[in-house]
């Protein structure tokens, strides 16, 4: 069952309280989101730490072909 962008947003709120996060559904199939996450957690942290963050944060709903969210363009920076 596809995921609802609030829930996505809901997962990465839980670790993110504070972040800047705007959800979109590219496809509007409910499968296809990309998320753009601004916290001031991600200072000092490269592209990739910041992305592994957020993809901790959906806690395994990405896991290959067996996970909620089918896809997921991530966009992180700090303020």
């Amino acid at each position: 069952m596809p995921m609802q962008a609030q829930e996505i947003e809901d997962l990465i709120r839980e670790s993110f309280p504070d972040a800047k996060i705007t959800i979109t559904d590219l496809a509007g199939d409910g499968n296809h989101y990309s998320a753009e996450v601004i916290d001031a957690s991600f200072e000092g942290l490269n592209r990739v730490q910041q992305h592994r963050a957020v993809t901790k944060a959906l806690k395994g709903k990405m896991d290959g072909s067996h996970g909620e969210l089918h896809a997921l363009a991530l966009t992180t920076k700090a303020p």
